[in-house]
């Protein structure tokens, strides 16, 4: 039986299909302060999260990003999940710096740029949507906002998207402006959300659909409000115009309206998206990974017409993986694990193995506690061959987790999502309506 003092390699791990490996080394959190600096980017609504009592962040797509309010001794993170799933929480995510493109070509690049059929996407609607690169490896998976003819917005995962998108159009030159504009959004998400959005911008909320959009105005500022979120719960995000001068307008007007329905505001919820199956870029997958590799298939379409970046790469990958050669050694699953109750981020990869004395074969990236299903869940990468549901596998948790010191916990290949969601995902209703969501 390996020691879990052991596990802090990486090299036994098949990666040979990315250039850079995965950092799978076991460093664990040795607590060292975030310099706060000018180097980094502070949103319109960073003072206003500190205020309410944000007192961890990380950073993302180069700003800070509050990722928690409710201290580990007054109950931490859990805390803040039962507001989300009981009433409404508030969440800063401005750091989804929202890209325009706006002009007569703007429709022919944002379908050049996709893999999804923009065209077939209305004004005052919205997708989620996936870009790659050549190779067809996943660059950013953004809300894409359609919000007329001429005019998309791009609220984007960790990673420099509008570089790229300037990049891609000094060689295709297409007739529009690329540019982040200053719309920070904020998250409005549970189950009271549709009634405080009502209090806030009128009963025309009760009209939206999932990733349908409204113009609204919240004390005197011109907002757009989508019905779209992080959660897999009913939710909503705002936009307000000219954010940099009116988010202490927006954001205490939401204060205000939230307090008949028990608002909290709270940090992005990890724990909740992974319950629905939602993937989390730089966590779930990056720059090298292939979107058949990340239940992301059904997202490259079959009979889209038009080229795309990457569109020759993905549809040989649908053939590879028919033929049962796919060009990727490890697929993401979904993983119900053993162990005390995790309720806090995880610092590292945990590492995946077939059994107790056998050499690390996966990883996982994003592992949190379900009190619904009352059991560790987890996404995580396994070799292809273990991908099958009711794999067993085993987990080397962190010491503070393991009921037995030194000793692995069980680890089982489970379905996605792992508990229903009130707005379900493109993958989810294809799967209700028995459709081929994976390849």
């Amino acid at each position: 039986m390996r020691s879990a003092n052991n596990m802090n390699h990486q090299q036994n791990i098949d990666q040979r299909d990315r250039h850079v490996p995965v950092n799978l080394r076991q460093s664990g959190d040795p607590g060292i302060q975030m310099l706060m600096s000018t180097r980094v980017r502070k949103s319109p609504y960073w003072h206003l999260s500190v205020e309410a009592g944000c007192w961890r962040a990380t950073v993302y797509n180069r700003m800070y990003h509050p990722r928690g309010y409710v201290r580990p001794e007054d109950g931490g993170a859990m805390i803040e999940y039962r507001a989300l799933i009981n009433d409404v929480t508030l969440w800063n995510v401005a750091v989804e710096r929202p890209i325009r493109v706006k002009g007569p070509d703007a429709e022919a690049f944002c379908d050049y740029v996709c893999t999804r059929d923009v065209t077939r996407v209305a004004p005052m609607r919205g997708r989620y949507v996936v870009l790659c690169d050549a190779e067809g490896h996943v660059l950013n998976d953004p809300v894409m906002l359609r919000l007329s003819y001429d005019e998309f917005w791009f609220t984007i995962s960790d990673s420099d998207l509008a570089y790229w998108f300037k990049g891609v159009n000094i060689a295709r030159d297409f007739d529009v402006t690329i540019d982040e504009i200053d719309v920070s959004p904020l998250q409005i998400q549970g189950p009271k959300s549709e009634a405080l959005m009502i209090d806030l911008v009128g009963e025309g909320v009760r009209e939206i659909p999932y990733y349908g959009l409204m113009a609204g105005i919240i004390d005197g500022v011109d907002v757009i409000v989508s019905q779209t979120g992080f959660t897999g719960e009913k939710g909503y995000e705002v936009y307000a115009y000219d954010s940099t001068v009116n988010a202490e307008t927006v954001w205490n007007a939401i204060l205000r309206a939230g307090e008949p329905h028990d608002l909290m505001v709270i940090a992005p919820a990890h724990h909740r998206r992974i319950a629905a199956g939602i993937l989390s870029y730089g966590q779930d997958m990056d720059h090298e990974t292939n979107p058949f590799q990340c239940n992301l298939g059904h997202m490259v379409p079959r009979k889209k017409q038009a080229d795309y970046i990457g569109k020759a790469a993905l549809e040989q990958t649908r053939e590879q993986i028919k033929a049962g050669t796919p060009p990727f050694t490890h697929q993401l699953v979904g993983l119900r694990l053993g162990g005390k109750p995790v309720e806090d981020y995880a610092a590292d990869f945990w590492l995946l193995a077939r059994d107790a004395d056998s050499e690390p074969c996966g990883y996982i990236t994003s592992p949190w506690y379900c009190p619904e299903l009352d059991t560790n869940i987890a996404m995580g990468y396994v070799p292809v061959a273990d991908a099958a549901l009711g794999t067993d596998l085993v987990a080397w948790l962190p010491e503070v987790y393991q009921p037995m010191p030194g000793y692995p916990v069980a680890a089982e290949v489970v379905d996605m999502p792992f508990r229903e969601s009130v707005n379900k995902s493109s993958r989810e209703q294809a799967k209700a309506h028995g459709r081929d969501y994976a390849y």
